[in-house]
């Protein structure tokens, strides 16, 4: 009876494991990377027909540490520092947190597009802790081309359109027509690459403006990044 037991359990995981689903096969990739070490991404995103494109994001990341992003525009280089939920960005006046960064621009102390940079920069998470987030916001993924990929929710592309979680204190702009997709890529069950596009109708000043955003997540490096935070960003993060 024993062998007979376990004989049956050993099956019923087998097929489990058999038939785990693409979701699943993103989200476990998504945790190899995030359980690695160390790695390195970069963010490129494009806006067709924009206004303004942002600069792309370079990011290094510990397991369980700190992640150091930076972003380069036109010569000035935007750097900051994130530890879990917290966060803070290298200013003129020192290292601010988000908050910080919107009271100086509420008090008519430094906002503006450079404020504005900054706090898209403190809310850039790193691809590991994306990737899965982002996967529970589809309908359905399948596996194409060699890739993983499937249509956002339109919950999924609002959240995506608004900066994923919005501004503390402050609120997402509302977003109407909102569509969305992703692509993942894995090598050797680690995720690799990953693409977000976005689209939908805003509304500013009483005019309605359509965009469409597509942002590339590359990884590399993984395992031999060496991640260097400066010792006034340890300090303002309390660590």
């Amino acid at each position: 009876m024993k062998i007979i037991l376990t004989t049956t359990l050993v099956s019923l995981f087998s097929l489990s494991a058999a038939f785990a689903g693409p979701k699943e096969d993103v989200k476990a990739a998504a945790a190899k990377l995030a359980a690695a070490p160390c790695y390195t991404w970069t963010a490129t995103t494009e806006i067709p027909g924009g206004n303004f494109t942002p600069a792309p994001v370079t990011g290094k990341c510990e397991k369980d540490g700190y992640a150091v992003l930076s972003q380069t525009r036109e010569g000035n280089t935007t750097l900051a520092v994130m530890k879990g939920e917290k966060g803070v960005v290298k200013t003129e006046d020192g290292w601010k947190t988000a908050e910080e960064l919107r009271a100086a621009a509420q008090g008519g102390g430094g906002g503006g597009g450079g404020g504005f940079m900054r706090g898209a920069l403190l809310r850039s998470r790193p691809p590991a802790e994306e990737a899965g987030k982002i996967a529970d916001k589809t309908k359905e993924l399948a596996v194409a081309d060699g890739m993983i990929c499937g249509d956002l929710t339109e919950d999924g592309a609002k959240e995506q359109l608004s900066f994923g979680r919005g501004r503390p204190g402050g609120q997402a702009p509302e977003v109407k027509n909102a569509k969305g997709a992703v692509k993942y890529w894995v090598k050797d069950g680690q995720l690799v690459k990953m693409e977000v596009k976005v689209s939908g109708t805003f509304s500013r000043n009483g005019e309605d403006r359509d965009m469409t955003r597509t942002t590339i997540y590359e990884i590399k490096d993984v395992g031999s990044t060496k991640v260097e935070v400066p010792g006034e960003a340890k300090a303002k993060l309390g660590s």
